[in-house]
């Protein structure tokens, strides 16, 4: 991609990224605060767990289901715009969320459509995010690891600074307060300059009709299905996703809370948030030159996640094991962002970021049905070493994959790419960066 020079001679941060980043912190600290206001709001007007599961659902089934054509939409017009728009809207829905809470008279069916119509405004957003990144800095890298260390500490901190709010005034202050973090976001991208966006081949602009609508999709896929380590880590991730995300979450939540107290449960998740902020550090720091290789043997660490849990150690071990698998997830969701943003061509990068998510999340609802039985026949700790043993499985397939194991990162000199394996480059002092 051309993009060694930059890499080597400017940082991370900048005015705009530093915009992009606070737009991105802040939104991702509401996100994490919307379980919490859902459960106590609808609890509190007598409704059970299911109507919370079908609120939550109602979001991500139209943001898993749209997103791919929120790609298309993202290539074909203004993205800042795109994702302004959508946060205004997010504003709206959340306001009308809170309105509803404060009024007492809440009815499960508009708190459902509130989510569909999140979930709809997510899929627009979300696609250009990566093309974003990419247009902004010029260490793609940094930038996804001070990201993904920013959505760790949202994830840490917002869940607690909604039940204070809960606590001491109401949901509806939660839902304000989401409301207000979508508005802080909007702002930051308003006030942002992007560098000129490449255009789509054979771009027409908004005028273009359904059957190029459908050319632009098609293109996507093709895009997609050409690059082997591409569909191929989609691939191992479905199985993940079923094997052992799906019934990771849901079986940890339930085995420590029962055998040792929800506070125990907060402390591991706390660990968990840690090690990921570490991860999220070393991805800021090592740069491989074959970054999915890397990323895979990182991947690895998640095994200690559900193997403590399962194997029914104590909860000092069960964090220590929660804070490696953070680590480890965090450094591996770096390299593949990063791999993705730097090889895949700016024109179609929006609409391949659309089926990655739409790829990454399609079987986690599958994982997370499968749960339940799974752990009423086997026993939620057979369950859970076998997702430990999946886990070591998944990262082994990924490294099997040539592809994918041989990538070379795109942000090296081509004579470095073609390098023989194991040969070390060195350009202007740093390792596998320098001028293409």
């Amino acid at each position: 991609m051309g993009r060694g020079k930059e890499a080597g001679a400017h940082p991370v941060w900048s005015r705009d990224f530093g915009l992009f980043f606070a737009a991105r912190a802040v939104a991702q600290l509401g996100d994490t605060m919307l379980p919490v206001a859902l459960a106590a709001g609808l609890l509190q007007q007598g409704y059970g767990a299911g109507a919370v599961g079908l609120a939550l659902a109602a979001t991500s089934a139209a943001f898993a289901g749209l997103i791919v054509f929120g790609g298309v939409i993202a290539d074909r017009f203004n993205t800042r715009r795109l994702m302004i728009g959508a946060d205004l809207v997010r504003v709206c829905t959340q306001a009308l969320a809170a309105v509803l809470f404060f009024s007492g008279h809440v009815v499960l069916w508009q708190i459902c459509a509130i989510g569909f119509v999140n979930g709809v405004a997510g899929a627009v957003f979300q696609p250009g995010v990566a093309g974003t990144v990419r247009r902004l800095a010029a260490d793609v890298q940094g930038a996804n690891g001070a990201i993904r260390i920013a959505e760790a500490v949202a994830q840490l901190s917002g869940p607690a600074l909604a039940g204070l709010l809960v606590g001491f005034a109401s949901p509806g202050a939660v839902f304000t307060a989401h409301a207000t973090t979508y508005a802080v976001s909007a702002l930051c991208l308003l006030l942002l300059r992007l560098p000129a966006q490449p255009r789509s081949r054979g771009d027409g602009g908004a005028g273009r009709g359904t059957r190029a609508f459908r050319a632009d999709l098609a293109e996507g896929w093709r895009e997609f299905r050409a690059r082997t380590w591409l569909w191929g880590v989609i691939a191992v991730w479905c199985l993940y996703m079923i094997t052992v995300w799906g019934p990771t979450v849901p079986l940890v939540a339930t085995e420590v809370v029962q055998q040792h107290g929800p506070r125990s449960y907060g402390l591991i998740n706390s660990a968990l948030g840690a090690g990921t902020v570490v991860g999220g550090l070393l991805a800021l720091r090592l740069r491989p030159r074959r970054m999915l290789r890397a990323g895979a043997m990182g991947l690895f660490a998640f095994a200690g996640f559900p193997v403590t849990v399962g194997a029914g150690l104590g909860v000092p071990a069960m964090a220590a094991g929660a804070a490696v698998a953070g680590a480890g997830m965090a450094f591996w969701s770096v390299m593949w962002a990063t791999s993705v943003q730097t090889q895949v061509p700016g024109d179609v990068l929006n609409r391949i970021h659309a089926y990655d998510v739409a790829g990454s999340l399609a079987m986690m609802p599958v994982g997370q049905a499968l749960a339940g039985p799974a752990a009423a026949t086997l026993g939620a700790d057979h369950v859970l070493l076998v997702a430990g043993g999946m886990s070591l499985v998944v990262a082994g397939a990924l490294l099997s994959v040539r592809s994918i194991r041989g990538l070379v990162r795109a942000d090296l000199p081509r004579t470095s790419r073609a390098a023989p394996a194991g040969e070390r480059v060195r350009l202007g002092g740093a390792e596998g960066r320098g001028h293409e």
